[in-house]
């Protein structure tokens, strides 16, 4: 009974006699292609019956890492004369290596796979589609290559850019059959169609590349079926990368008049008017954004030529800083090598003035020793006294001069002091007394206009309370109460007092109270004609004050007055009278003392410098013009003050 072998052991096996098979060396690649296949055709066969979906995927990645798939690369990139023509078996061999290619798990040469297998992979489906695209009758067998290659880009994103990029795709593209140019464009669309990821993964310049070939084939094309297909390309772009690919729609001017003029009523007019309806909306964000741009790039000239004149123009200032720098910088230097060498100078002068001093001293020195021996031994010493003593009275008359000049410099400062003392005293004194004097008759004048102030606020209070009319007294009646009246007023008081009488007090008590109220009322009225007459003693003080006050206003000047006048200015009052007086002497007499006579004095009110002795005297001098009269106004007022 024979045991029946694992799918995985099977598997292996294919593998590995498909391998060994392809290592020998005599086989011609016609041979290599339907052994290929073959081997191919059944391995996936015998895969796709089981159940579990990984054993393919297994067994794909057993082809890659046996190297199998490279041997179909290899034939795959033969030219078709070594194939002896057979084209069918290359595209049934591009199709299976292509499915070969889906789904493989090439574990740790993942990198190797993606970046060098599957690219050379890419290279020759596109080699064997350029081959099969010069020959018209294999537009099936391109077909199939084309949906291989489709079948890969959709499983690989990466390899877009390779496709776009590759020398046999731009062959297919250069070739005019629409055949051609629709199944180029069909699979693009059965490659985003089954990837919605497809679009998302490529690059930028991919993306341009794509759209590129789309809108060419717009351009060169005039069947509508590629025309159709083109458009249904583009929307499907837009729709899957929504606003990233608008702003390369702009960038093929023209576009929407190319769809507008050439293809509209070729059967997809809902297609083109999408496709200019996107173009358009796109174009007046941009319209709008090229506005804010233009500001943008406008500004940027200006500030780049507002900086470049800056820096030319610091450029320039740096010159000038520099050479206005050396220019101080020398001038410095020089200053200081002229101060150098003028202390140097000064230096060296001093320098020879003390040689030649020393030298002069010396000189003196040695002709006085000459001298000396000349002089006889008895009369050296003579005349060294002589010298000393001369010296003597030099030294001394220095000195004593000296001595002189600052005791007459210390004395005179001293005097100065005590003459700046007196008349500092001297001021002070006069001040002192003039202050006091001003002091004594402005304080007099202020206690009297205070007191005439005072007189007048009160006069003014009472001709204001006399022109506010007098509340009537409470026992008089009101105003247009008659005798009817009042008797009916008595009478409801009477019976009033009938119906509630009173229990704690008794008729009599009433009518003593009665008595009191009516004593009280008599002595209010009695201290109100006292208060009147008060009044009216007061209004006739304050209008005799006005009086004065006008005639002390009217006063005529003291050149022209005469004694009728002087006489109204006199006070009938006699204590006034004498009061001013007195104090009138007090400041005469105190005013024509000398000031060292005032020195002791602190109120010049409490003292009487004249003495009641020479009040007589001065007032005949005076004749009583200011003492409030004369002698014998003098004794009329002792006469009053009898009376008073």
């Amino acid at each position: 009974m024979e045991v029946k072998k694992k799918p995985e052991e099977e598997e292996n096996e294919l593998v590995s006699e498909l391998k060994r098979q392809l290592e020998n060396e005599h086989l011609t690649p016609v041979e290599k292609l339907r052994l290929l296949n073959d081997g191919l055709n059944n391995a996936l066969n015998s895969a796709a019956v089981h159940v579990n979906s990984g054993e393919l995927a297994r067994l794909k990645s057993q082809l890659y890492l046996s190297g199998v798939l490279i041997h179909c690369i290899h034939v795959l990139s033969l030219h078709p004369s070594s194939l002896w023509g057979d084209l069918s078996a290359a595209a049934t061999l591009a199709h299976l290596t292509s499915s070969c290619c889906v789904g493989v798990e090439p574990g740790p040469h993942s990198e190797t796979f993606h970046r060098l297998f599957l690219p050379s992979v890419v290279d020759a489906l596109l080699s064997l589609a350029a081959q099969l695209v010069n020959r018209a009758e294999n537009v099936s067998l391109f077909r199939k290559v084309m949906d291989s290659v489709g079948w890969l880009l959709a499983a690989h994103t990466h390899l877009t850019e390779k496709v776009l990029s590759s020398i046999h795709y731009e062959q297919i593209q250069v070739c005019d059959d629409v055949n051609v140019s629709l199944l180029c464009v069909q699979m693009w669309i059965q490659t985003c169609t089954a990837n919605s990821d497809f679009l998302s993964g490529l690059s930028d310049d991919s993306i341009l590349l794509l759209l590129n070939e789309a809108i060419g084939q717009l351009a060169l094309s005039s069947d509508s079926t590629v025309g159709g297909a083109s458009v249904r390309l583009i929307l499907l772009m837009a729709s899957q990368l929504g606003r990233c690919l608008r702003p390369l729609l702009l960038s093929f001017r023209g576009l929407d008049s190319l769809l507008h003029k050439d293809w509209r009523g070729r059967g997809f007019d809902r297609g083109i008017d999408q496709l200019i309806a996107l173009i358009q909306s796109e174009k007046n964000v941009v319209s709008q954004s090229q506005g804010s741009s233009e500001h943008v790039r406008a500004a940027c000239v200006i500030q780049a030529a507002w900086r470049s004149y800056k820096t030319r123009r610091r450029v320039k200032s740096l010159n000038r800083a520099v050479s206005v720098l050396q220019r101080k910088y020398r001038a410095r230097r020089k200053e200081q090598q002229q101060q150098k060498e003028a202390q140097l100078w000064e230096e060296e002068l001093k320098y020879q003035v003390c040689v030649r001093r020393q030298q002069a001293r010396r000189r003196f020195h040695q002709k006085q020793r000459q001298l000396l021996q000349l002089l006889p031994a008895d009369q050296v010493q003579t005349y060294l006294q002589e010298c000393e003593n001369r010296a003597a009275v030099v030294i001394q008359s220095f000195w004593r001069g000296f001595r002189e000049r600052r005791h007459y410099s210390s004395t005179q400062r001293h005097m100065l002091r005590r003459e700046r003392a007196v008349r500092t005293l001297q001021r002070g004194v006069h001040t002192h007394t003039s202050v006091k004097l001003y002091i004594s008759a402005a304080g007099y004048c202020l206690l009297r206009l205070l007191f005439c102030f005072f007189q007048v606020r009160r006069f003014l209070q009472k001709r204001r309370a006399a022109k506010v009319p007098p509340l009537p007294p409470f026992w008089i009646g009101q105003k247009g109460l008659t005798d009817s009246r009042r008797a009916e007023l008595n009478r409801q008081v009477d019976e009033y007092i009938a119906t509630h009488q009173s229990f704690r007090v008794s008729p009599e008590e009433c009518s003593c109270l009665h008595e009191e109220v009516q004593l009280l009322l008599l002595s209010v009225l009695q201290t109100g004609a006292q208060q009147r007459m008060e009044e009216q003693r007061v209004e006739a003080l304050l209008a005799h004050v006005h009086t004065q006050l006008e005639l002390l206003r009217d006063a005529p000047p003291l050149s022209v007055v005469t004694e009728t006048d002087a006489d109204t200015f006199l006070s009938p009052s006699g204590p006034v009278a004498a009061r001013a007086r007195d104090a009138h002497n007090a400041i005469l007499q105190a005013s024509r003392l000398p000031w060292w006579r005032m020195l002791g004095d602190t109120d010049a009110g409490h003292v009487n410098p004249l003495g009641s002795t020479h009040v007589p005297e001065l007032e005949e001098e005076l004749g009583g013009l200011y003492i409030g009269g004369t002698v014998a106004d003098k004794k009329q007022t002792q006469v009053d003050e009898v009376k008073l």
